[in-house]
């Protein structure tokens, strides 16, 4: 018995001793990260364990070295007394003297990790049920940069919804799809050995916007706005994934944060390029209002495509909907009765609940083919073509 617990002991106390150097050489460490910040807060964090192993080392320690020594059949006779003032002042004393040695290193990089000022380029992080919206809003003399855009899953929902096809004959090939489930549409592109400022908040629900590389985790909260920053290095170019780390909804796993660090010029020319397209954008929006759809059949075509990229999250991609929250179309009088169509399209303009306002985010011509395509699919069949102009008025 004295054999296995002095062995129980030792064993305990070269765990605790070696845990950090473990640690090191796996995945269950923090991510070290890219950006000064990220490694000031992961110097924190080991700093802050070898403190905590080094206490549970000596307090381990000493509780098993009292219960060797101290039993009873060596003879051990418990003491008899009350308190004593001294050791009350050291147990009160030594433990707040240990927290402050932690306090200082944390407070200085909790205060870096707030200082947001002398920042380049300044992007708002809008999170909605379940995208990201990006807005650049100043960058460096520009104060009115003009480019924004949403940034969507872009791995095909046949390949995670099993629907009616089977487990096994739906499961993707992971290794023909390494970024399954974390790639996006449309990256948020920044500048390398720039300050970044990035001001978070949500336009339904709170969501969480978090880059592990960058130590960056900010809540999203509607109505509010939450900043931080990040500095990318240069010569640390390359894709950064992160996730949406509040629990928004049913498609919160399929939010995924993707970051593209660019040099300086490259990030350059890319934003004169997204300030041509964004312009470029804007026009194909105000001319789509003119567009007249030929026939119903058309304008289904176009909005079936809409519908399972914007809608179907929700109302799900046979329009069954997820009641109470999300309501079906199928049969809904909302999208088969006449006497709704207005409200039909206020709806998708202007949001209602849980559901955004559309206007905006989607062109009269795309928001025209989604509604008619809500009119007519799953047996709908009213008929009805809306015209983009019905969006414009």
């Amino acid at each position: 018995m004295r054999k296995f617990v002095f062995l129980r002991t030792i064993c305990a106390a070269l765990l605790l001793f070696f845990t950090p150097w473990l640690m090191a050489s796996t995945s269950w460490d923090m991510t070290p990260g890219v950006t000064d910040i990220s490694q000031q807060v992961h110097g924190l964090h080991r700093t802050i364990f070898y403190i905590c192993a080094a206490i549970g080392l000596f307090v381990f320690g000493l509780m098993f070295w009292s219960i060797l020594h101290h039993r009873k059949s060596k003879g051990a006779v418990a003491a008899n007394f009350h308190e004593s003032t001294t050791v009350e002042i050291i147990w009160t004393i030594v433990p707040f003297i240990i927290l402050i040695a932690m306090a200082v290193p944390a407070t200085k990089v909790l205060v870096a990790m707030y200082d947001t000022s002398e920042s380049t380029l300044t992007v708002r992080v809008t999170g909605s049920q379940w995208k990201w919206n990006y807005e650049y809003l100043t960058y460096d003399d520009d104060k009115d940069v003009n480019v924004s855009f949403f940034s969507v899953l872009s791995t095909p929902r046949e390949q995670y919804e099993r629907q009616g096809k089977g487990w096994l004959n739906n499961t993707p090939d992971f290794k023909n799809h390494p970024n399954y489930l974390i790639e996006v549409d449309k990256p948020l592109v920044i500048p390398t050995g720039q300050k970044i400022r990035f001001l978070i908040t949500a336009d339904d629900v709170i969501h969480a916007w978090w880059v592990p590389d960058f130590a960056i985790k900010r809540d999203a909260v509607p109505g509010f706005i939450n900043e931080v920053w990040a500095d990318v290095p240069v010569g640390k170019e390359g894709i950064y994934r992160g996730r949406c780390a509040e629990l928004c909804g049913k498609d919160h796993a399929f939010m995924p944060i993707v970051v593209e660090a660019k040099s300086k010029a490259n990030f350059n020319a890319w934003l004169a390029e997204a300030k041509v397209a964004s312009v470029e954008e804007a026009k194909a929006a105000a001319a789509s209002v003119d567009y007249q759809f030929p026939s119903v059949d058309a304008a289904v075509k176009e909005g079936e495509a809409v519908y399972l990229a914007r809608c179907a999250a929700c109302h799900q991609a046979n329009g069954t909907g997820l009641p109470p929250m999300f309501p079906a179309l199928k049969g809904s009088k909302m999208a088969t009765e006449k006497a709704h169509l207005e409200d039909h399209i206020n709806i998708i303009l202007h949001g209602k609940n849980a559901m955004p306002a559309w206007s905006g985010l989607l062109t009269a011509r795309e928001l025209a083919a989604v509604t008619t395509y809500e009119r007519n699919a799953w047996g709908n069949d009213t008929g009805d073509l809306i015209q983009p102009l019905e969006f414009a008025k």
